[in-house]
């Protein structure tokens, strides 16, 4: 009886593996086409591996807890001739024909050379030595010094899964200051005495985000604004909207008005927002996803409440796609509803801006009009931004433009 592969499938475009989080079926059990038989966590969401015709689940190689890449074998189906012939797929034995026809007429020394790449250290020049600076400060006479990382160590680190960032810590013995392969392996012995628990996917993710955010020069400016028109506003609303809604609809509009301040630099370019598409970061367990709303500078307040609402609760529920995630220009969060106030959130590597909002805190605020000071609810206001496509004027200017709009929320 033919045989069908269970993959891991591409469960989008930018993600390479997925963690095993529930088997939904046993060795031995039948299964229809297009049934979910495999629950699996991305670094954006939970999704399902589902099966690609009727057959009878003959082995597992799955393990729950476990990360795959996609494409790894993780289970098999016994089919029949008919199903294969009704569904059009490729049976196992039908792929391994196919793998070894390729394997006969591949070159071999093109595929030796495939698989074999040298870790060489020899070519690596050393550098100069350590002198002392005029303060008396041992300091790296070289441009190489601790930053350079060769290839040997390189390898080492994409083995064990290790960032530079990760071995900032490290002292190193080399050459110039650089950390060798020695002064890891010691480091890492000297951390297996310290507890440790498991990063998740999710965790990760943010991990690689930030990392690749923070090689931009970043900066934040903000300012305090009133929210007490916002919030008389909502509660007359039905359905009411959130707060983080508001500051959603009115950053749109703004940035309608300067589009450029959400370009995104390339070279020598500034490539424009095609879309004012936004997304709104939600607190998930040990980490944060960040799903886009759609042309927000086109629909209404009211328009948005029901998409919004939908896609934070697929997105605390981690059950978006990833198209849910992609194309947004800029981000908005709430770190308020922490009870913090103040705050300088980083963009995602993709976009220049993310616009923050902190806990409204009541306050007393000189009234021009009756010459006294009132009770006023009052909230930070917060942009960061990439200082290499917007400036500090630019950015307060938008900002104002912001806390404006937000005094007129019948407007939006």
């Amino acid at each position: 009886m033919p045989t069908v592969p269970i993959l891991m499938p591409q469960l989008g475009e930018s993600i390479a593996e997925a963690t095993i989080i529930r088997l939904g079926v046993a060795v031995g059990d039948a299964v229809r086409t297009d049934q979910e038989i495999i629950e699996v966590e991305t670094n954006k969401a939970v999704m399902g591996v589902t099966t690609l015709c009727d057959g009878i689940v003959s082995e597992l190689r799955a393990q729950e807890g476990v990360s795959y890449s996609v494409g790894t074998l993780l289970g098999l189906l016994d089919v029949t001739d008919e199903e294969i012939a009704r569904t059009g797929v490729e049976s196992l034995e039908a792929i391994e024909a196919k793998r070894a026809a390729s394997s006969q007429s591949a070159n071999p020394a093109q595929a030796e050379a495939n698989l074999h790449f040298a870790l060489d250290d020899d070519a690596y020049e050393e550098a100069p030595a350590v002198v002392p600076s005029v303060k008396g400060l041992p300091v790296p006479t070289g441009v190489l010094g601790a930053h350079y990382i060769s290839p040997r160590m390189r390898a080492r680190m994409d083995d064990l899964g290790i960032r530079e960032a990760d071995i900032s810590a490290i002292v190193g013995t080399g050459a110039g200051g650089r950390v060798t392969v020695e002064d890891l392996e010691r480091f890492l012995d000297y951390l297996d005495a310290w507890p440790s628990s498991q990063a998740s996917p999710m965790r990760l993710a943010v991990a690689d985000a930030m990392r690749r955010s923070w090689t931009r020069p970043l900066a934040t400016v903000g300012l305090p604004i009133l929210l007490d028109r916002v919030l008389d506003h909502r509660r007359v609303q039905s359905p009411k909207p959130g707060l983080t809604l508001y500051l959603l609809r009115a950053f749109a509009l703004a940035l309608t008005e300067t589009p450029t301040t959400a370009g995104y630099l390339i070279g020598d370019k500034v490539v424009h927002p095609r879309s004012f598409d936004i997304g709104v970061a939600v607190q998930v367990e040990d980490g944060v996803v960040v799903p886009v709303v759609r042309k927000v500078d086109q629909k209404s307040l009211g328009e948005l409440v029901s998409e919004y609402d939908d896609l934070v609760d697929r997105a605390r529920r981690r059950r978006l796609t990833e198209q849910d995630c992609s194309g947004g220009i800029a981000t908005v969060t709430n770190f308020g509803t922490f009870g913090l106030t103040i705050g300088t959130p980083i963009p995602l590597p993709n976009e220049t801006l993310i616009l923050g909002i902190g806990a409204g805190v009541k306050k007393p605020v000189w009234s021009s009009q009756v010459e006294a000071f009132l009770p006023a609810t009052e909230a930070d206001l917060l942009l960061t931004f990439d200082h290499r496509v917007v400036d500090g004027g630019g950015a307060g200017v938008l900002l104002n433009r912001v806390s404006a709009l937000l005094q007129k929320p019948e407007n939006l």
